[in-house]
């Protein structure tokens, strides 16, 4: 198995070089970059796709859990902060672990071993699904079997996903990122934090505000592609 990839995030240098100086004694991890506040650390996480994030929750210009919001899919996340008082938001937004600052060696083995166990269990349960292969969906007592290929978009729906396939959709309590990680991604592009789109599905594209576009499907649908995804959707798509 390769080495986890660790971004450590940090407004204090000298916090940084500890974290550096623990890890290092785990070969089985590779840290590939810093940050010091919430911008630098939205980058570093969009550029190089961490494993894990080593997270401050106080930072300049917000959070860490501000760093989370600003990322289509975050990583795992173990928290490293001077302060306790935030350990049942963490665990809510699925921390694999809160270490409390100064960071005890133990804790912090034991905090590495739980992202790799994550991760292996991860790629262990992880078939991607092509156009042919079926799905089984329910949604209540309604229940369908449909092929991958037949989903036009996903839509994020409060805690839920709705999966649109046929005129219809059904009520998934999964996360989009869970649901894309299944999903062809020669088939399947993220539009948006909120969106997931078929693109065989697609028939026509417009410009939208803001720099983005507008996808409209066979179906009749139409799916925002973000700001921030209008590039990658450029490139995905240019001969």
């Amino acid at each position: 198995m390769s080495r986890l990839r660790v971004l450590l995030v940090d407004d204090s240098r000298l916090a940084r070089s500890e974290l550096r100086t623990l890890l290092a004694a785990h070969p089985e991890v590779e840290v590939v970059g810093e940050a010091d506040d919430v911008d630098s650390a939205v980058s570093a996480c969009e550029a190089l796709a961490p494993d894990l994030l080593l997270l401050d929750i106080q930072l300049p210009q917000g959070s860490g859990f501000d760093v989370l919001e600003r990322l289509l899919s975050p990583p795992a996340v173990v928290f490293c902060t001077a302060y306790d008082a935030h350990a049942v938001r963490a665990f809510e937004r699925n921390a694999l672990d809160y270490l409390l600052k100064p960071v005890e060696p133990e804790r912090l083995k034991q905090a590495l071993q739980r992202a790799l166990d994550a991760r292996g269990e991860a790629e262990a349960q992880r078939s991607v699904l092509g156009a042919d292969d079926p799905v089984f969906l329910r949604d209540g007592e309604r229940c369908w079997f449909v092929a991958a290929g037949e989903i036009s978009h996903v839509e994020m729906d409060g805690n839920y996903a709705t999966v649109h396939f046929r005129g219809q959709h059904a009520l998934l309590t999964r996360s989009l990122a869970s649901l894309e990680s299944r999903l062809d991604p020669a088939l399947f592009f993220r539009a948006s934090r909120g969106a997931l789109v078929n693109l065989r599905h697609v028939v026509r594209v417009d410009p939208a505000v803001g720099e983005g576009y507008t996808l409209t499907l066979r179906c009749g649908a139409e799916v925002e592609v973000s700001r921030r995804q209008a590039r990658a959707f450029r490139e995905r798509l240019a001969l």
